[in-house]
């Protein structure tokens, strides 16, 4: 029988060759882990190791650390700076896109409103961070639609933040004791009493020595798993973590935060990141699949066409009408934070197994997709000169 060590080998071996092809289509190699994890989820000959306690702590422990990087990147003073535009946008496309997934959630699927209305929103997030490369490949990065699109996956974190929130409270009135009830108070107060503290004593960070990257980053791990200990409690450690990392962001002084901010994410990515997405594909359903292929495809359907029309209608007078429609395709790419939102939803019981492997699947096509499509967009229309590698 395979030991949790030799399977880990296996996975990383896999996940940095795949990545690597999958990388030339301008999708993060990371998501090889998450294509390992469907592939599994066919027919897993690991089960034994993958349903064992070890690995789905370590899975976890990704989930946290990605939230934790998410929390890390958000830079609530270049929010400040984006364009009225651009923040109009946002909340149009997005809450545009949630009203019609709604509707598609509780007539097709039979949920309820308030879970409808949930994972539209978090399924209506930008993941724009595999956009950027292709931005920057084709020299239109710092053009208006470039920015357009960075400006709108940038301000889009605040509606990841609220969505987050809302999914961890309503998890926590699923108790119905006055003692959880109680003690979930609690550690939300702590929570974001810690929060409020790092971020008002920012300046008392720079008192501290931090003369070397090792102390710094034992110092980050500390905030971080401090921040997971009081959100325990509450059943809250998915946004304690986007906290820790936020708290940290603000607390460390600049200077010193370069030199951590690469050693935090290649723990990330290189360690935890490919364990939670690879666990993100393993609890796909994938008989319902089978069963139902067509409401993959309907998912998508609502989805890409409601951002794409979305973005037509804000974006055509300040884009003109070829440059807003690419605004929705390339809007319509799906990253970390709506994964982790739906996976929480799952393991919560708040989603059966047949949305939630619908939601997963159509977020693998996506990738595939609308990178391709993005950038021949980009050529066959003359917003960008063709590639010469």
């Amino acid at each position: 029988m395979l030991n949790i060590f030799l399977f880990l080998a296996l996975v990383f071996i896999f996940t940095f060759i795949i990545g690597r092809i999958i990388e030339k289509i301008h999708i993060p190699w990371v998501f090889a882990a998450l294509i390992l994890g469907s592939l599994l989820a066919f027919k897993n000959p690991f089960s034994s190791v993958t349903s064992s306690q070890s690995f789905v702590f370590l899975a976890q422990l990704g989930m946290y650390f990605l939230l934790f990087v998410i929390g890390f990147e958000i830079d609530l003073k270049e929010m400040k700076k984006k364009s009225k535009f651009i923040f109009k946008a946002t909340f149009f496309i997005i809450l545009f896109e949630a009203l019609f997934g709604s509707l598609l959630l509780h007539f097709v699927f039979g949920y309820g409103w308030l879970i409808s209305c949930l994972v539209a929103l978090s399924f209506a997030t930008v993941g724009e961070a595999m956009l950027v490369p292709i931005l920057d490949k084709f020299k239109v990065i710092k053009t208006k639609l470039g920015q357009t699109l960075i400006g709108i996956g940038a301000i889009d974190d605040i509606i990841e933040i609220v969505v987050l929130i809302s999914v961890i409270g309503l998890i926590g009135l699923q108790s119905q004791t006055r003692l959880n009830v109680s003690l979930n108070f609690i550690s939300l107060f702590f929570l974001f009493l810690l929060t409020i503290f790092f971020i008002n004593f920012k300046k008392k960070g720079k008192k501290f020595g931090f003369q070397s990257i090792e102390t710094l980053f034992l110092f980050s791990l500390f905030v971080l798993f401090l921040f997971l200990g009081v959100g325990k409690y509450s059943e809250s450690t998915a946004l304690a973590a986007l906290l820790a990392g936020l708290s940290l962001k603000t607390f460390i002084p600049k200077e010193r935060l370069r030199l951590i901010e690469k050693e935090i994410k290649s723990v990330c990515y290189g360690l935890f990141a490919p364990l939670f997405f690879l666990w993100v594909g393993l609890t796909m359903n994938i008989n319902y699949l089978v069963i139902h292929p067509l409401l993959v495809l309907v998912v998508m359907l609502v989805s890409n066409g409601t951002k794409i029309f979305s973005s037509y209608l804000i974006g055509k007078k300040e884009l003109g009408t070829k440059k807003s429609i690419l605004l929705g395709i390339g809007l319509s790419v799906r990253f970390s934070t709506s994964l982790i939102i739906i996976k929480i939803l799952f393991e919560n019981g708040l989603i059966g197994s047949g949305l939630y492997s619908v939601l997963i699947a159509s977020s693998i096509l996506q990738k595939f997709i609308v990178p391709l499509l993005f950038s021949n967009l980009l050529v066959r229309w003359k917003i960008a000169r063709k590639h010469k590698s």
